[in-house]
């Protein structure tokens, strides 16, 4: 497993935000910046950071509200635009003025508002399980579990609760794989009880009427255009339909769709089948030319 470094920087409105760093990165490659979902951390992308390191220099975020990143004294900030502002201000602290950038879920949303501003290019993008459309069938499934806490004696009880409410979504996952989970989702706290690893109060602007609107994201996906884009779904997901994942790879020109059979909301993006798809991406990303 690859070693990192913490790396701590300033919001706008004076949090201190936490990601992990994994050095490495060849002469003239972009770093890789990875977004986890909406309930998730930095932990979610270790594996996958671990096998890229070395070559790739690869930051991964923890947003407001999530892992070692400050909890915000407004929740009405736990909204994507305001992620945007955070990953902007990581990128002003640390030069980053080209970038590849991954996205589960809510991290996706992020990527796609991002590539829309203007401001970073973005020389390849990877969307996992997340595109302009979320069903709705997803999206009441989140609704019902974001912001409620649930506390655990032991590892081995809280893995096995997740692998109760989640075995439609990895249905072949063994004990070992559900123990992983736990230990990626929850912490050990001060008294010694395993506990969500999030703010619960990220659910709060879910609660607000017609909140859920948003942005136009089939604009925001425009961006990414003519940018090289990885697609991922999971073949069970209910947050990213086929029809959707199929659209989005018609409308951008140099997209490619890879689907993870057997596997819902969201692919762990370390399965085997994806390797090969991710490091065609990061091939093209190399060959993109630099920003004017």
């Amino acid at each position: 497993m690859a070693e990192y470094e913490n790396l701590y920087w300033w919001s706008n409105d004076g949090l201190r935000l936490h990601a992990r760093d994994y050095p490495g990165g060849e002469e003239g490659r972009p770093p890789i910046v990875c977004f986890p979902g909406l309930t998730r951390n930095a932990r979610d992308y270790h594996d996958v950071a671990s096998r890229l390191a070395g070559k790739w220099r690869v930051i991964v975020v923890e947003f407001r509200g999530r892992g070692e990143s400050a909890y915000a004294k407004d929740p009405m900030t736990y909204v994507p635009l305001t992620y945007v502002q955070d990953v902007e201000a990581l990128l002003a602290d640390q030069g980053i003025t080209r970038y590849i950038a991954f996205g589960t879920s809510l991290g996706g949303i992020v990527t796609m508002l991002l590539a829309g501003t203007g401001r970073e290019t973005i020389s390849a993008a990877l969307l996992n399980d997340v595109g302009p459309e979320i069903e709705a069938a997803g999206l009441s499934r989140i609704r019902g579990y974001v912001g409620k806490s649930s506390v655990f004696p032991t590892w081995m009880h809280a893995a096995r609760a997740i692998a109760e409410s989640n075995a439609d979504v990895y249905p072949d996952w063994q004990i070992a794989d559900w123990l992983a989970m736990a230990k990626r989702l929850y912490r050990l706290n001060s008294a010694g009880r395993i506990v969500l690893d999030y703010d619960m109060k990220i659910a709060e602007p879910f609660r607000v009427p017609g909140n859920e609107a948003g942005p136009d994201m089939w604009r925001a996906l425009d961006a990414l255009k003519q940018i090289p884009t990885l697609i991922v779904r999971g073949g069970r997901s209910d947050v990213l339909s086929q029809a959707t994942a199929e659209r989005m790879a018609r409308e951008l020109a140099r997209a490619e769709l890879a689907v993870v059979a057997g596997v819902g909301h969201a692919p762990t993006l370390d399965e085997p089948v994806l390797h090969a798809a991710i490091d065609r991406l990061l091939e093209q990303a190399v060959k993109e030319p630099a920003a004017a």
